[in-house]
């Protein structure tokens, strides 16, 4: 069983890969900003700002960025809204590099990263109606219980406030409809990758409205074609021979998500959620 302590010690292991390979953004880029040759750092830095105005957070705004891992997008999103965040993860060793960065960036002022217990994702440290805005990429799929985040993210929204996030999906696809024939190549992202379990577009959808949230954007971002976005060729010799902490597991999460994107089954999702103002 993948648990939060799990998912917590794959990553000690993956700061120095992931940041070796992916730099600081460790989530796809914008499909369209991709498709028009820009690289994958700028595509998401792109998705970033997208995120940032479905959301409407203003620039003395307060946001929350869930599984905020070194910061990056935390980051870049301040920087181009002059609002405040909070980045959260459960695992300190990155998010000491985000601290460090953002004292580099001169933004520590207006950025935070605070860690979180292992379940503390379940009982968040703030306020009831703390935050103007909650975001998060690709970082949900490594939670267990997902219902719960929802409720608490929505928990700590203000009225009004809203949710925007990207996260990883399966999907069917092709000839790959049945839980069965999509499993066959997602069950080894899972293993590899620490993904407790990956839901739909519809599953978080649920999710989100079930926690009282009325969900306005719910989509797949690589609809009816291959995932294949923000993987560059010349990453992959990179991922193959990787030689850090646990370079086997790296390689082999590696193959196992390409098999996953070459037969559609994987995919990236995206939502935008609000809570309604009260009346």
């Amino acid at each position: 069983m993948i648990d939060e302590g799990k998912v917590r010690e794959f990553y000690d292991a993956a700061l120095h890969c992931y940041q070796s390979i992916m730099g600081d953004r460790w989530h796809h880029g914008d499909p369209e900003a991709e498709a028009r040759g820009l690289s994958v750092l700028e595509a998401c830095a792109i998705l970033e700002e997208k995120v940032l105005e479905h959301t409407g957070l203003q620039r003395d705004g307060r946001a929350l960025d869930f599984g905020c891992g070194i910061g990056g997008p935390t980051l870049h999103m301040a920087a181009v809204s002059g609002a405040s965040f909070v980045g959260v993860s459960n695992n300190n060793p990155s998010l000491e590099v985000a601290r460090q960065r953002a004292a580099k960036l001169g933004l520590a002022e207006r950025v935070t990263f605070l860690t979180l217990d292992d379940t503390g994702y379940k009982n968040l440290p703030f306020e009831s109606g703390t935050f103007d805005a909650v975001t998060f990429y690709e970082s949900v799929c490594h939670i267990p219980d997902k219902a719960t985040l929802f409720r608490e993210l929505a928990r700590v929204l203000k009225a009004g406030g809203r949710l925007g996030g990207t996260d990883w999906i399966q999907r069917p696809f092709g000839p790959h409809q049945a839980e069965a024939q999509i499993m066959q190549f997602m069950r080894p992202v899972n293993e590899h990758i620490y993904i407790p379990w990956h839901g739909t577009v519809g599953q978080y959808r649920e999710m989100m409205e079930a926690a009282r949230l009325r969900v306005t954007v719910a989509q797949d971002l690589f609809e009816g074609k291959k995932c294949w976005g923000s993987t560059p060729d010349t990453e992959r010799p990179q991922w193959l021979g990787y030689e850090g902490p646990q370079a086997e597991l790296f390689r082999l999460g590696k193959q196992a998500l390409d098999a996953a994107r070459e037969a559609g089954v994987f995919s990236v999702g995206m939502w935008v959620a609000e809570k309604p103002a009260r009346s």
